[in-house]
C-alpha cells in the first residue's frame, strides 16, 4: 500500500540521510535550491536521533543506505548502473557499496530448500554447509548432490525478503510521488520512472527461476568462446526461491598476488575480459551487466569464471549494429561518419547540423586519442559522447547508459590486471569483426534472405492481407468523407437557418 501510513518509514530514512550526512551530498549532487535546502534542515536536524548511525568509515551516501538494510542496499546498487540519473561522482561512489550483511541461519537456509524442492535436504544433498555468501537478498551454501557427488552452490532468498522489500518499494513510490510534488524541478529526474525501474528488476531478482534462465542462456550464447566458462545450472534442485549451479572454483580477479602465485598471465587475462565483454555485447545482444572483481574468477586452467547473473544487459540487433559503426568511427577517427550514423539512427534530431555535430564529436574523439595508453578509456568516451549527444536532443537510452556502465567497470577490472593495457588496441580486433560479419554486402544478403522468408511466411496470405488494408484504408476514407459531408451539411444548414432567421428579423423590424 502506498499510502500516507509510510510517512514514518520515511521519516526514519530522512532522519537516517540527515544523520550520516548523505542529504547534503545528494542535495549538492541534484542543485537543489536554497529554499529546499532550508527546509531539509530545518526539518531533519531536529529528527535526525531518529536515524541509524551507520559506520562512519564508508562515504555518507553508501553509509546511509546500508545502514537502512536489504531494499535500500539493493537500490544503491542498481542506481549506480544510470549515472544519467545520479551523476557520475555519486554513481561512483554506490558501485562500490558493500553487498554484504550478516547471514541468516543455517537451519532457516535448510528450510527453505526443503519448502521449495519438495524433499529433505539429505535426500538431495550429500553436504550442505553454513553460509559462504551473504548478500542483500540471498545468501549462498556449498553443497555436494546426492545423485553425482558434484559440488554445487546453492543460493537461498533470505527468509521474508518479498514482504520486506514490497513495504519499502512501497514507500519509494509514495515517496517518488511526494517529491515531485513538493519539488517540481525534480520531475526532469523522473523520480517515479526510476522507482518503477528498480522495481521491475528487483522483482526479476527474487524470482531465482529467472536468474537461472539469464545463466543458461547465457551459457548458450558463450559455449563456443575460448577461455570463458560458467557454471552449470542445476535445474531439478532449483526453483523460485532456491538456485543451484555448479561449484565455481577459482581464484578471485581481484587478487593479483593469488594470480601471480598460481601462474596465470595477468596480461593475457586482462585482454580477454575486455574483448569477451564486447563479443557478448556485439556478437549475442546479451551480456553480464554486474562484471566486477567480484563476480569473477580464474580457473586452475586460466578460464575465466562468471557468476551472479541478477543483472544481464539486452541490446537489439539494430543498436548493436550502431553503437559497433560509433565505435569503430572513432577508433578510425571519421567522426563524420559517426555523426551521420547518429542521424541515420534517428538519435539526433534531423534538423540540427551535421557538420556541426561531427565537430562537437571531434572535441570529444581527438583529446582521448592523444592521451597516453594507460589513460585511454572507451567508457569515458561513451560518458563524454552522451553528454554531446544529449546537448544535440539525443534522449536517454538506457541500455545504452548500462552498456557504457558495465564498460567502464569491465575497463576497471581490466587495467587492475594490467595497468599499461591500451584499451582500443585491444578492442579493435572485436569491433573490426562485427562490422566484418554484420555491415556490408555479406549482412545485407542475410538481411534480404531473412526478409524474404517473412514473406514467404506470409505467402499465401499476402493477397488477403493486401486487399483487407485496402478496403480498411477506402473505408476510413469513406467514413472521414462523410464526416466532412456533415460537417459540411450541418454548416450550410446552420447559414441557411441564420440567413431565415436574419431576414425574418428584417421583416418583423419593417
Amino acid at each position: 500500500m502506498r499510502g500516507p501510513h509510510n510517512i514514518l518509514r520515511l521519516a526514519r530514512t530522512g532522519a537516517t540521510f540527515e544523520r550520516t550526512g548523505a542529504m547534503k551530498v545528494l542535495l549538492d549532487a541534484y542543485e537543489a535550491p536554497p529554499l529546499l535546502r532550508m527546509a531539509a534542515r530545518v526539518i531533519g536536524w531536529p529528527l535526525q536521533w531518529l536515524g541509524l548511525k551507520g559506520d562512519p568509515a564508508m562515504p555518507p551516501v553508501t553509509r546511509a543506505l546500508t545502514a537502512l538494510g536489504p531494499a535500500y542496499i539493493k537500490f544503491g546498487q542498481i542506481m549506480s548502473t544510470r549515472p544519467d540519473l545520479v551523476g557520475d561522482e555519486l554513481a561512483l561512489q554506490l558501485r562500490v557499496l558493500q553487498d554484504k550483511l550478516p547471514p541468516f541461519p543455517v537451519e532457516a537456509a535448510r528450510q527453505a530448500v526443503e519448502a521449495e524442492l519438495g524433499q529433505p535436504v539429505d535426500t538431495v544433498f550429500s553436504e550442505f554447509s553454513g553460509p559462504v555468501a551473504a548478500a542483500s537478498i540471498a545468501q549462498v551454501h556449498q553443497a555436494r548432490l546426492v545423485d553425482t557427488g558434484e559440488e554445487v552452490a546453492v543460493k537461498v532468498l533470505r527468509p521474508g525478503i518479498e514482504r520486506a522489500f514490497r513495504k519499502d518499494v512501497d514507500a519509494f513510490y509514495f515517496a517518488a510521488g511526494f517529491i515531485e510534488i513538493l519539488a517540481p524541478f525534480s520531475r526532469r529526474l523522473r523520480p517515479s520512472e526510476v522507482v518503477k525501474h528498480f522495481d521491475g528488476v528487483v522483482r526479476g531478482e527474487l524470482d531465482l527461476r529467472l536468474e537461472a534462465a539469464s545463466a543458461s542462456e547465457f551459457a548458450a550464447n558463450t559455449e563456443g568462446d575460448a577461455g570463458f566458462t560458467l557454471p552449470e545450472v542445476k535445474w531439478q534442485q532449483s526453483g523460485r526461491r532456491v538456485m543451484t549451479l555448479g561449484w565455481a572454483e577459482g581464484v578471485s580477479m581481484g587478487d593479483n598476488e593469488a594470480l601471480d602465485a598460481a601462474g596465470h598471465n595477468r596480461v593475457a587475462l586482462g585482454e580477454r575480459v575486455l574483448q569477451l565483454f564486447l563479443s557478448h555485447a556485439l556478437r549475442d545482444g546479451y551480456f553480464h551487466a554486474d562484471m566486477h572483481h567480484g563476480n569473477l574468477k580464474v580457473a586452475p586452467n586460466g578460464d575465466i569464471i562468471a557468476y551472479d547473473f541478477g543483472i544481464m544487459g539486452h541490446i537489439d540487433e539494430y543498436t548493436r549494429r550502431v553503437y559497433a559503426e560509433i565505435l569503430y568511427g572513432f577508433i578510425k577517427r571519421d567522426y563524420k561518419r559517426v555523426a551521420e550514423v547518429h542521424f541515420e539512427a534517428g538519435y539526433v534530431p534531423a534538423d540540427r547540423d551535421v557538420d556541426e555535430f561531427a565537430r562537437a564529436l571531434r572535441a570529444v574523439g581527438e583529446p582521448i586519442f592523444g592521451m597516453d595508453a594507460t589513460r585511454i578509456s572507451m567508457g569515458r568516451l561513451l560518458s563524454y559522447l552522451f553528454e554531446v549527444t544529449e546537448r544535440f536532443g539525443m534522449e536517454t537510452r538506457t541500455e545504452l547508459i548500462l552498456l557504457q556502465r558495465t564498460m567502464v567497470v569491465v575497463e576497471g577490472v581490466a587495467r587492475s590486471l594490467d595497468p599499461r593495457i591500451n584499451i582500443w588496441q585491444v578492442a579493435r580486433p572485436v569491433v573490426e569483426d562485427y562490422i566484418r560479419r554484420n555491415l556490408g554486402p555479406r549482412a545485407l544478403a542475410r538481411d534480404l534472405k531473412k526478409t524474404a522468408m517473412v514473406v514467404a511466411r506470409f505467402g499465401p496470405r499476402l493477397p488477403v492481407l493486401v486487399e483487407r488494408a485496402i478496403v480498411q484504408q477506402v473505408t476510413a476514407e469513406e467514413a472521414a468523407l462523410q464526416r466532412s459531408r456533415a460537417w459540411v451539411g450541418w454548416g450550410l444548414g446552420g447559414l441557411a437557418l441564420g440567413g431565415a432567421l436574419g431576414a425574418l428579423a428584417v421583416l418583423v423590424a419593417q
